[in-house]
């Protein structure tokens, strides 16, 4: 559960629209975050490292998105965990949005169902 000493932080993109149905949630609810936006902050790679460990790169990898598809079929294939981490770094548009840091786990990705659960677990 979090914990009121606990200030959750999502990090996205501002313009991104699962972004904003994410942080309109959190402030239906009264929740207080704080908004790491990685395109203009960056993201460092340890913490993508310890993301990737967390919940898999398979998940935090976003394929589906422009960035993704636009890579060249070099970068694409054999893909696995450390080829993933440099792509994020380097393009942090490929990081499935949101990814709500809340202490002691993180939730990827925005659904109110899973949010709804996190904040009451």
């Amino acid at each position: 559960m979090v914990t009121e000493s606990t200030t959750p932080v999502i990090y996205g993109i501002k313009n991104c629209d699962t972004m904003k149905k994410a942080r309109a949630w959190l402030e239906a609810h009264d929740i207080a975050y704080a908004f790491h936006d990685y395109r203009a902050t960056g993201i460092e790679r340890a913490r993508l490292e310890a993301w990737v460990e967390e919940v898999g790169w398979e998940k935090l990898l976003n394929r589906a998105g422009t960035t993704f598809r636009k890579l060249s079929d070099a970068d694409k294939i054999d893909m696995d965990a450390g080829k993933a981490v440099r792509l994020m770094e380097e393009q942090p548009a490929m990081i499935k949005r949101p990814v709500l840091d809340l202490g002691d786990r993180r939730v990827v990705g925005f659904k109110p169902e899973i949010y709804e659960a996190a904040f009451s677990a």
